[in-house]
């Protein structure tokens, strides 16, 4: 089981701030993969994976990252400064 979490927009459009998943997906992408598989409200808000960034277990990585014994996967936009 692993927790996703969604924040921003993407939890506007998912309608979830969080989830809990039991996946056999063993990278970022194929987590993805899984989840626009879903329903439409999960392809809308990863439609463009270059709009999102994401972290594993807190620590902000790339789409090709693994899965293995991580617990919390979250997906958010990019920040902006200011």
């Amino acid at each position: 089981m692993i927790d996703v979490l969604y924040f921003a927009w993407v939890r506007e459009r998912i309608g979830l701030p969080k989830e809990r998943l039991d996946t056999g997906a063993e990278t970022v992408a194929a987590l993805v993969d899984e989840l626009r598989a879903r329903e439409e409200r999960y392809a809308m808000a990863f439609s463009d994976l270059s709009a999102l960034r994401v972290a594993v277990d807190q620590e902000l990585t790339d789409f090709d990252a693994p899965l293995a014994g991580a617990r919390e996967v979250a997906f958010f936009p990019p920040m902006t400064g200011g």
